[in-house]
Protein backbone atom coordinates (compact mmCIF):
# COMPACT_ATOMS: atom_id res chain seq x y z
CA UNK A 1 0.00 0.00 0.00
CA UNK A 2 1.17 3.15 -1.44
CA UNK A 3 2.77 5.51 1.31
CA UNK A 4 0.32 8.89 2.11
CA UNK A 5 2.82 12.03 1.34
CA UNK A 6 2.51 15.35 1.53
CA UNK A 7 4.45 18.75 0.72
CA UNK A 8 8.07 18.23 -0.75
CA UNK A 9 8.24 15.02 -0.31
CA UNK A 10 4.94 14.10 -2.47
CA UNK A 11 5.82 16.36 -5.34
CA UNK A 12 9.15 14.66 -5.64
CA UNK A 13 7.16 11.30 -5.46
CA UNK A 14 5.17 12.48 -8.63
CA UNK A 15 8.02 13.85 -10.19
CA UNK A 16 9.95 10.77 -9.56
CA UNK A 17 6.84 8.23 -11.47
CA UNK A 18 5.71 11.07 -13.67
CA UNK A 19 9.34 11.27 -14.87
CA UNK A 20 9.39 7.00 -15.77
CA UNK A 21 6.38 6.99 -17.24
CA UNK A 22 7.19 9.74 -19.72
CA UNK A 23 10.53 7.88 -20.60
CA UNK A 24 8.44 4.65 -21.05
CA UNK A 25 6.49 6.08 -23.96
CA UNK A 26 9.82 6.63 -25.78
CA UNK A 27 11.56 3.39 -24.78
CA UNK A 28 8.92 1.09 -23.64
CA UNK A 29 11.19 0.11 -21.05
CA UNK A 30 8.30 -1.18 -18.29
CA UNK A 31 6.91 -4.58 -18.24
CA UNK A 32 2.58 -4.03 -18.28
CA UNK A 33 2.70 -4.99 -14.82
CA UNK A 34 5.23 -2.50 -14.29
CA UNK A 35 3.38 0.14 -15.47
CA UNK A 36 0.17 -0.41 -13.82
CA UNK A 37 1.43 -0.59 -10.80
CA UNK A 38 3.20 2.64 -11.37
CA UNK A 39 0.05 4.52 -12.45
CA UNK A 40 -1.99 2.59 -9.42
CA UNK A 41 0.90 4.09 -7.35
CA UNK A 42 0.69 7.61 -8.81
CA UNK A 43 -3.30 7.49 -8.60
CA UNK A 44 -2.71 7.17 -4.78
CA UNK A 45 -0.96 11.00 -4.67
CA UNK A 46 -4.23 12.58 -7.15
CA UNK A 47 -6.30 13.05 -4.02
CA UNK A 48 -5.89 16.90 -3.23
CA UNK A 49 -4.57 19.92 -5.09
CA UNK A 50 -1.79 20.81 -2.92
CA UNK A 51 1.81 19.52 -3.75
CA UNK A 52 0.40 18.40 -6.96
CA UNK A 53 1.82 20.61 -9.28
CA UNK A 54 3.80 18.12 -11.92
CA UNK A 55 0.83 16.70 -13.11
CA UNK A 56 -0.82 20.08 -13.79
CA UNK A 57 1.50 21.10 -16.07
CA UNK A 58 1.38 20.10 -20.02
CA UNK A 59 3.82 17.27 -19.72
CA UNK A 60 1.79 16.01 -16.96
CA UNK A 61 -1.39 16.18 -19.27
CA UNK A 62 0.16 14.51 -22.42
CA UNK A 63 1.64 12.03 -20.27
CA UNK A 64 -0.99 10.24 -18.69
CA UNK A 65 -3.10 11.22 -22.03
CA UNK A 66 -0.76 9.41 -24.15
CA UNK A 67 -0.87 6.34 -21.60
CA UNK A 68 -4.83 6.42 -21.61
CA UNK A 69 -5.59 6.27 -25.28
CA UNK A 70 -2.34 5.37 -26.92
CA UNK A 71 -1.88 2.12 -24.64
CA UNK A 72 -2.59 -1.78 -26.56
CA UNK A 73 -3.26 -2.79 -22.86
CA UNK A 74 -7.08 -1.34 -21.60
CA UNK A 75 -5.93 -2.00 -18.25
CA UNK A 76 -2.83 0.67 -18.85
CA UNK A 77 -5.75 2.82 -20.32
CA UNK A 78 -7.94 2.72 -17.57
CA UNK A 79 -5.76 3.08 -14.83
CA UNK A 80 -3.84 5.92 -16.89
CA UNK A 81 -7.44 7.55 -17.14
CA UNK A 82 -8.11 6.59 -13.50
CA UNK A 83 -5.50 9.00 -13.03
CA UNK A 84 -5.98 11.77 -16.21
CA UNK A 85 -10.16 12.28 -14.54
CA UNK A 86 -8.60 13.03 -11.41
CA UNK A 87 -6.22 15.25 -12.42
CA UNK A 88 -8.70 17.41 -14.64
CA UNK A 89 -11.16 17.42 -11.64
CA UNK A 90 -8.82 18.69 -9.42
CA UNK A 91 -7.05 21.61 -11.82
CA UNK A 92 -9.84 23.04 -14.15
CA UNK A 93 -7.02 25.12 -15.71
CA UNK A 94 -5.63 21.25 -17.05
CA UNK A 95 -9.19 21.07 -19.36
CA UNK A 96 -8.26 23.14 -21.86
CA UNK A 97 -4.53 21.65 -21.99
CA UNK A 98 -6.30 18.20 -22.53
CA UNK A 99 -8.68 19.70 -25.67
CA UNK A 100 -5.49 21.46 -27.27
CA UNK A 101 -3.67 17.85 -27.57
CA UNK A 102 -6.51 16.58 -29.29
CA UNK A 103 -7.68 14.01 -26.91
CA UNK A 104 -11.60 14.47 -26.44
CA UNK A 105 -12.39 12.71 -29.82
CA UNK A 106 -10.65 9.83 -28.35
CA UNK A 107 -12.54 9.50 -25.42
CA UNK A 108 -15.60 9.93 -27.29
CA UNK A 109 -14.26 6.77 -29.45
CA UNK A 110 -13.90 4.83 -25.97
CA UNK A 111 -17.32 5.52 -24.87
CA UNK A 112 -18.49 2.87 -28.03
CA UNK A 113 -16.92 0.08 -25.90
CA UNK A 114 -19.47 -2.47 -24.15
CA UNK A 115 -17.37 -1.68 -20.79
CA UNK A 116 -18.92 0.42 -18.15
CA UNK A 117 -15.65 0.96 -16.54
CA UNK A 118 -15.02 2.72 -20.19
CA UNK A 119 -18.00 4.42 -20.14
CA UNK A 120 -17.86 5.60 -16.44
CA UNK A 121 -14.21 6.95 -16.76
CA UNK A 122 -14.67 8.57 -20.44
CA UNK A 123 -18.06 9.96 -19.97
CA UNK A 124 -16.50 11.84 -16.46
CA UNK A 125 -13.51 13.22 -18.74
CA UNK A 126 -16.13 14.25 -21.22
CA UNK A 127 -17.79 16.08 -18.54
CA UNK A 128 -15.53 17.75 -17.03
CA UNK A 129 -14.29 18.95 -20.37
CA UNK A 130 -18.08 20.62 -20.73
CA UNK A 131 -16.74 23.28 -18.35
CA UNK A 132 -13.85 25.87 -17.95
CA UNK A 133 -12.69 24.66 -21.72
CA UNK A 134 -13.56 26.27 -25.42
CA UNK A 135 -14.37 22.90 -26.69
CA UNK A 136 -16.97 22.57 -29.44
CA UNK A 137 -18.49 19.32 -29.46
CA UNK A 138 -20.32 19.41 -32.36
CA UNK A 139 -17.44 17.68 -33.98
CA UNK A 140 -17.98 14.98 -31.78
CA UNK A 141 -21.91 14.77 -32.22
CA UNK A 142 -21.17 14.89 -36.28
CA UNK A 143 -18.27 12.82 -36.70
CA UNK A 144 -17.82 10.63 -33.88
CA UNK A 145 -21.81 9.67 -32.91
CA UNK A 146 -21.76 10.71 -29.54
CA UNK A 147 -25.46 11.23 -29.21
CA UNK A 148 -25.54 7.44 -30.12
CA UNK A 149 -23.02 6.19 -27.91
CA UNK A 150 -25.03 7.90 -25.02
CA UNK A 151 -28.06 6.19 -26.54
CA UNK A 152 -26.33 2.76 -26.62
CA UNK A 153 -25.15 2.99 -23.26
CA UNK A 154 -27.95 3.90 -21.37
CA UNK A 155 -29.69 1.36 -23.66
CA UNK A 156 -27.85 -1.32 -22.01
CA UNK A 157 -28.28 0.52 -18.00
CA UNK A 158 -31.68 -0.39 -18.77
CA UNK A 159 -31.49 -3.64 -19.44
CA UNK A 160 -31.06 -4.60 -15.75
CA UNK A 161 -34.03 -3.17 -14.93
CA UNK A 162 -36.57 -5.56 -14.61
CA UNK A 163 -40.27 -5.24 -13.94
CA UNK A 164 -40.20 -8.43 -12.33
CA UNK A 165 -36.71 -7.45 -9.91
CA UNK A 166 -35.38 -11.41 -11.06
CA UNK A 167 -32.48 -9.52 -12.12
CA UNK A 168 -29.03 -8.92 -10.15
CA UNK A 169 -29.12 -5.28 -8.95
CA UNK A 170 -26.59 -3.08 -10.68
CA UNK A 171 -23.11 -3.14 -8.76
CA UNK A 172 -21.36 -0.25 -8.06
CA UNK A 173 -19.36 0.43 -11.26
CA UNK A 174 -22.77 0.78 -13.49
CA UNK A 175 -24.24 2.50 -11.05
CA UNK A 176 -21.33 4.99 -11.32
CA UNK A 177 -20.57 4.47 -14.85
CA UNK A 178 -24.71 5.49 -15.45
CA UNK A 179 -24.08 8.38 -13.34
CA UNK A 180 -21.15 9.98 -15.41
CA UNK A 181 -23.39 9.52 -18.77
CA UNK A 182 -26.57 10.84 -17.55
CA UNK A 183 -24.23 13.88 -15.72
CA UNK A 184 -22.44 14.24 -19.70
CA UNK A 185 -26.04 14.06 -21.50
CA UNK A 186 -27.72 16.83 -18.93
CA UNK A 187 -24.78 18.85 -20.10
CA UNK A 188 -24.38 17.86 -23.84
CA UNK A 189 -28.52 18.61 -23.66
CA UNK A 190 -28.36 22.07 -21.94
CA UNK A 191 -25.59 23.28 -24.05
CA UNK A 192 -26.41 22.00 -27.56
CA UNK A 193 -29.89 22.06 -28.33
CA UNK A 194 -29.47 21.41 -31.71
CA UNK A 195 -28.43 17.62 -31.06
CA UNK A 196 -31.65 17.57 -28.40
CA UNK A 197 -32.98 15.37 -31.16
CA UNK A 198 -30.82 12.73 -31.18
CA UNK A 199 -30.14 12.98 -27.55
CA UNK A 200 -33.26 12.60 -26.78
CA UNK A 201 -33.03 8.87 -27.94
CA UNK A 202 -32.05 8.02 -24.72
CA UNK A 203 -35.43 9.23 -23.06
CA UNK A 204 -37.15 6.12 -23.31
CA UNK A 205 -34.79 3.77 -21.51
CA UNK A 206 -33.98 6.86 -19.13
CA UNK A 207 -37.70 6.83 -18.20
CA UNK A 208 -37.35 2.76 -17.34
CA UNK A 209 -34.69 3.02 -15.46
CA UNK A 210 -36.47 5.55 -13.16
CA UNK A 211 -39.73 3.57 -13.46
CA UNK A 212 -38.04 0.33 -12.58
CA UNK A 213 -35.23 1.25 -9.99
CA UNK A 214 -35.22 0.46 -6.50
CA UNK A 215 -36.03 4.09 -4.55
CA UNK A 216 -33.44 4.43 -1.61
CA UNK A 217 -34.08 6.41 1.72
CA UNK A 218 -33.91 9.67 0.93
CA UNK A 219 -34.88 9.48 -2.52
CA UNK A 220 -33.46 12.43 -4.15
CA UNK A 221 -30.29 10.94 -4.30
CA UNK A 222 -27.65 9.47 -7.13
CA UNK A 223 -28.75 8.14 -9.58
CA UNK A 224 -32.60 9.25 -8.91
CA UNK A 225 -31.43 12.67 -9.04
CA UNK A 226 -29.11 12.43 -12.33
CA UNK A 227 -32.26 10.67 -13.82
CA UNK A 228 -34.71 13.30 -13.29
CA UNK A 229 -31.97 16.00 -14.37
CA UNK A 230 -31.22 14.25 -17.56
CA UNK A 231 -34.67 14.12 -18.71
CA UNK A 232 -35.65 18.25 -18.32
CA UNK A 233 -34.35 18.62 -21.73
CA UNK A 234 -35.44 15.54 -23.37
CA UNK A 235 -38.69 16.66 -22.83
CA UNK A 236 -38.53 19.11 -25.20
CA UNK A 237 -38.79 16.56 -28.40
CA UNK A 238 -38.75 13.44 -29.57
CA UNK A 239 -37.83 11.25 -32.81
CA UNK A 240 -37.69 15.14 -34.36
CA UNK A 241 -40.89 16.40 -33.41
CA UNK A 242 -42.68 17.97 -30.16
CA UNK A 243 -43.58 15.29 -28.15
CA UNK A 244 -47.58 15.93 -28.05
CA UNK A 245 -47.40 15.19 -31.53
CA UNK A 246 -45.46 11.83 -31.75
CA UNK A 247 -47.16 8.71 -32.13
CA UNK A 248 -44.60 7.13 -30.21
CA UNK A 249 -44.68 9.36 -27.02
CA UNK A 250 -42.65 7.57 -24.01
CA UNK A 251 -43.76 10.01 -21.65
CA UNK A 252 -46.82 8.13 -21.52
CA UNK A 253 -46.72 4.72 -23.60
CA UNK A 254 -49.79 3.39 -24.71
CA UNK A 255 -49.38 0.40 -22.68
CA UNK A 256 -50.03 2.67 -19.51
CA UNK A 257 -50.04 6.13 -20.23
CA UNK A 258 -49.93 7.46 -16.34
CA UNK A 259 -46.52 5.19 -14.90
CA UNK A 260 -43.65 7.72 -14.84
CA UNK A 261 -46.35 10.20 -14.41
CA UNK A 262 -47.40 8.30 -11.03
CA UNK A 263 -43.70 7.59 -10.69
CA UNK A 264 -42.75 11.55 -10.59
CA UNK A 265 -45.67 11.76 -8.42
CA UNK A 266 -44.79 9.25 -5.88
CA UNK A 267 -40.76 10.56 -5.63
CA UNK A 268 -42.03 14.11 -5.14
CA UNK A 269 -44.25 13.12 -2.78
CA UNK A 270 -41.82 11.03 -0.42
CA UNK A 271 -38.81 14.05 -0.65
CA UNK A 272 -41.71 16.35 0.57
CA UNK A 273 -41.66 14.48 3.08
CA UNK A 274 -38.56 13.80 3.98
CA UNK A 275 -36.46 16.38 3.26
CA UNK A 276 -36.47 20.31 5.35
CA UNK A 277 -37.24 23.07 2.69
CA UNK A 278 -33.84 24.39 2.30
CA UNK A 279 -32.65 21.17 1.17
CA UNK A 280 -35.78 20.74 -1.44
CA UNK A 281 -34.25 24.21 -2.44
CA UNK A 282 -31.77 22.55 -4.15
CA UNK A 283 -32.96 18.63 -4.52
CA UNK A 284 -36.77 18.99 -5.49
CA UNK A 285 -36.96 22.00 -7.78
CA UNK A 286 -35.36 19.67 -10.86
CA UNK A 287 -38.35 17.40 -10.43
CA UNK A 288 -40.83 20.41 -9.81
CA UNK A 289 -40.02 21.69 -13.05
CA UNK A 290 -39.88 18.15 -14.63
CA UNK A 291 -43.37 18.07 -13.94
CA UNK A 292 -43.86 21.35 -15.40
CA UNK A 293 -43.10 20.33 -18.80
CA UNK A 294 -44.66 17.11 -18.72
CA UNK A 295 -48.10 18.95 -18.20
CA UNK A 296 -47.14 21.20 -20.86
CA UNK A 297 -47.78 19.13 -23.13
CA UNK A 298 -49.16 16.16 -21.64
CA UNK A 299 -52.24 14.12 -23.55
CA UNK A 300 -55.87 15.47 -23.02
CA UNK A 301 -56.61 12.74 -20.80
CA UNK A 302 -53.21 12.29 -18.51
CA UNK A 303 -53.89 16.34 -17.90
CA UNK A 304 -56.82 15.85 -15.14
CA UNK A 305 -55.24 12.37 -13.80
CA UNK A 306 -51.89 14.97 -12.86
CA UNK A 307 -54.82 17.39 -11.62
CA UNK A 308 -56.12 15.05 -9.08
CA UNK A 309 -52.93 14.59 -8.03
CA UNK A 310 -51.09 17.90 -7.16
CA UNK A 311 -53.92 20.28 -6.35
CA UNK A 312 -56.80 19.98 -3.62
CA UNK A 313 -59.14 17.57 -3.23
CA UNK A 314 -62.38 18.82 -2.17
CA UNK A 315 -62.38 16.30 0.70
CA UNK A 316 -59.75 18.65 1.92
CA UNK A 317 -61.84 21.91 2.23
CA UNK A 318 -62.90 21.08 5.60
CA UNK A 319 -60.62 22.73 6.88
CA UNK A 320 -58.41 25.86 5.34
CA UNK A 321 -56.63 24.58 2.52
CA UNK A 322 -52.54 23.75 3.26
CA UNK A 323 -53.78 22.31 6.70
CA UNK A 324 -53.95 18.93 5.84
CA UNK A 325 -50.62 16.53 5.16
CA UNK A 326 -51.47 15.36 1.66
CA UNK A 327 -49.06 15.75 -0.82
CA UNK A 328 -51.37 18.97 -2.52
CA UNK A 329 -51.26 20.45 0.97
CA UNK A 330 -47.47 20.19 1.21
CA UNK A 331 -47.38 21.83 -1.95
CA UNK A 332 -49.18 24.62 -1.10
CA UNK A 333 -47.18 25.39 2.20
CA UNK A 334 -43.88 24.88 0.18
CA UNK A 335 -45.30 27.61 -2.48
CA UNK A 336 -44.83 30.61 0.30
CA UNK A 337 -41.62 28.74 2.20
CA UNK A 338 -39.37 32.16 3.37
CA UNK A 339 -36.50 29.82 3.03
CA UNK A 340 -36.45 27.90 -1.04
CA UNK A 341 -37.72 31.05 -2.94
CA UNK A 342 -36.56 28.96 -6.13
CA UNK A 343 -38.44 25.84 -5.05
CA UNK A 344 -41.53 28.47 -4.44
CA UNK A 345 -41.71 30.10 -7.96
CA UNK A 346 -41.70 26.57 -8.81
CA UNK A 347 -44.16 25.22 -7.09
CA UNK A 348 -45.91 28.32 -7.37
CA UNK A 349 -45.89 27.75 -11.18
CA UNK A 350 -46.80 24.30 -11.12
CA UNK A 351 -49.85 25.31 -9.48
CA UNK A 352 -50.96 27.85 -11.62
CA UNK A 353 -50.18 25.72 -14.48
CA UNK A 354 -52.27 23.07 -13.61
CA UNK A 355 -55.02 25.53 -13.32
CA UNK A 356 -54.99 26.21 -16.82
CA UNK A 357 -52.89 29.22 -16.26
CA UNK A 358 -56.71 30.82 -15.13
CA UNK A 359 -55.94 33.50 -12.39
CA UNK A 360 -59.83 32.84 -11.11
CA UNK A 361 -59.52 28.96 -11.25
CA UNK A 362 -56.36 29.46 -9.45
CA UNK A 363 -57.74 30.85 -6.57
CA UNK A 364 -60.21 28.86 -6.31
CA UNK A 365 -57.67 25.65 -6.19
CA UNK A 366 -55.76 27.22 -3.54
CA UNK A 367 -57.50 29.85 -2.20
CA UNK A 368 -56.78 33.57 -2.59
CA UNK A 369 -54.04 33.36 0.96
CA UNK A 370 -52.00 31.09 -1.28
CA UNK A 371 -52.41 32.72 -4.52
CA UNK A 372 -52.26 36.68 -4.12
CA UNK A 373 -48.22 36.57 -4.06
CA UNK A 374 -47.80 34.85 -7.43
CA UNK A 375 -50.80 36.66 -9.51
CA UNK A 376 -49.51 40.01 -8.07
CA UNK A 377 -44.93 39.10 -8.65
CA UNK A 378 -46.44 38.10 -11.80
CA UNK A 379 -48.81 41.20 -12.92
CA UNK A 380 -51.77 38.78 -13.15
CA UNK A 381 -54.88 40.22 -12.79
CA UNK A 382 -56.59 39.25 -9.47
CA UNK A 383 -60.15 38.18 -9.83
CA UNK A 384 -62.27 40.81 -7.65
CA UNK A 385 -64.55 38.42 -6.70
CA UNK A 386 -61.49 36.69 -4.79
CA UNK A 387 -60.83 40.25 -2.84
CA UNK A 388 -64.48 40.81 -2.03
CA UNK A 389 -64.57 37.86 -0.28
CA UNK A 390 -63.46 39.39 2.76
CA UNK A 391 -66.50 41.51 3.08
CA UNK A 392 -69.12 39.55 5.62
CA UNK A 393 -71.91 40.69 3.65
CA UNK A 394 -70.65 38.80 0.37
CA UNK A 395 -73.52 36.41 -1.02
CA UNK A 396 -72.55 33.62 -3.19
CA UNK A 397 -73.91 36.25 -5.80
CA UNK A 398 -71.13 38.33 -5.62
CA UNK A 399 -68.39 36.31 -5.26
CA UNK A 400 -69.45 34.44 -8.48
CA UNK A 401 -70.37 30.69 -8.79
CA UNK A 402 -67.38 29.73 -10.40
CA UNK A 403 -65.34 30.69 -7.32
CA UNK A 404 -67.51 30.55 -4.87
CA UNK A 405 -69.01 27.39 -4.53
CA UNK A 406 -67.44 23.95 -4.77
CA UNK A 407 -70.49 21.12 -5.31
CA UNK A 408 -72.66 23.16 -4.46
CA UNK A 409 -71.06 24.71 -1.37
CA UNK A 410 -70.19 28.10 -0.55
CA UNK A 411 -66.04 28.22 0.18
CA UNK A 412 -64.07 31.09 1.48
CA UNK A 413 -62.29 32.19 -1.12
CA UNK A 414 -59.31 33.20 0.57
CA UNK A 415 -58.74 29.89 2.75
CA UNK A 416 -60.25 27.63 0.12
CA UNK A 417 -62.72 26.03 2.77
CA UNK A 418 -66.33 25.32 2.61
CA UNK A 419 -67.91 28.35 4.77
CA UNK A 420 -70.41 26.23 6.71
CA UNK A 421 -67.44 24.10 8.42
CA UNK A 422 -65.30 27.02 9.77
CA UNK A 423 -66.24 27.39 13.01
CA UNK A 424 -68.35 30.02 14.85
CA UNK A 425 -66.49 30.51 17.52
CA UNK A 426 -63.02 32.00 17.91
CA UNK A 427 -60.43 29.63 16.86
CA UNK A 428 -58.28 28.15 19.45
CA UNK A 429 -55.26 30.09 19.90
CA UNK A 430 -52.38 28.83 17.73
CA UNK A 431 -49.24 27.10 19.02
CA UNK A 432 -46.17 28.80 18.94
CA UNK A 433 -44.94 27.33 15.93
CA UNK A 434 -48.02 28.05 14.33
CA UNK A 435 -47.85 31.78 14.95
CA UNK A 436 -43.90 31.18 13.25
CA UNK A 437 -45.20 29.49 10.46
CA UNK A 438 -48.00 32.13 9.74
CA UNK A 439 -45.42 34.75 10.92
CA UNK A 440 -42.96 33.49 7.70
CA UNK A 441 -46.07 33.07 5.26
CA UNK A 442 -47.32 36.14 5.97
CA UNK A 443 -43.35 38.02 5.67
CA UNK A 444 -43.25 36.43 2.37
CA UNK A 445 -46.30 37.38 0.99
CA UNK A 446 -46.03 41.09 2.01
CA UNK A 447 -42.34 41.24 0.41
CA UNK A 448 -44.21 39.79 -3.12
CA UNK A 449 -46.58 42.86 -2.58
CA UNK A 450 -43.65 45.06 -1.69
CA UNK A 451 -41.84 44.07 -5.09
CA UNK A 452 -44.62 44.67 -7.53
CA UNK A 453 -44.34 48.60 -7.54
CA UNK A 454 -48.68 48.65 -7.43
CA UNK A 455 -48.98 49.66 -4.00
CA UNK A 456 -46.83 51.16 -1.36
CA UNK A 457 -47.31 48.72 1.44
CA UNK A 458 -45.19 48.47 4.60
CA UNK A 459 -44.17 44.84 6.09
CA UNK A 460 -45.44 44.83 9.89
CA UNK A 461 -42.65 43.27 10.84
CA UNK A 462 -40.57 46.17 9.29
CA UNK A 463 -42.72 48.03 10.85
CA UNK A 464 -42.55 47.14 14.39
CA UNK A 465 -38.76 47.12 14.08
CA UNK A 466 -38.74 50.83 13.31
CA UNK A 467 -41.50 51.55 15.98
CA UNK A 468 -39.05 49.79 18.48
CA UNK A 469 -41.38 47.52 19.65
CA UNK A 470 -39.13 44.28 19.22
CA UNK A 471 -36.67 43.85 22.39
CA UNK A 472 -33.59 42.14 22.82
CA UNK A 473 -33.52 38.73 24.27
CA UNK A 474 -30.51 38.67 27.09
Amino acid sequence: MAQYLSGEAKEKEITRLMGILELDLEQKNLLPPQRNALLAELKTHIRVVEDSGPLFTPDGVKTLSRHSFDSNSMVTSREAAKCLANVLLLEKRTRQIFVDFGYPVMAAQRLKNDSREDELLNSRILFLITYDTAFDFSDLFDNYQLAESIHQNVLRHSKNYSKTGRRDPPNAIDIQALSETLKLLFNLSQYYPRHLPALAKAAPSVLKILCRIHLATPVLQPPVTYLVNALLNLSVEYDDKPLKDSDSNPYFPKSDQYCNIDRFISILDNAVRTYAEEQLETLATPLVTLLRKVFEFAPSNVRPHMQSALLPSNSERSQPLGQSNTLASRLLRLSTSPVAPSLRESVSSLLFELSDKDATSFVRNVGYGFASGFLMTHDLPVPASATEGWSTGSTSEDLGEKLASVDGKEINPVTGQIKEMEPEAPEEEMTEEEKEREAERLYVLFERLKATGVVNVKNPVEQAIDEGRFEEVE
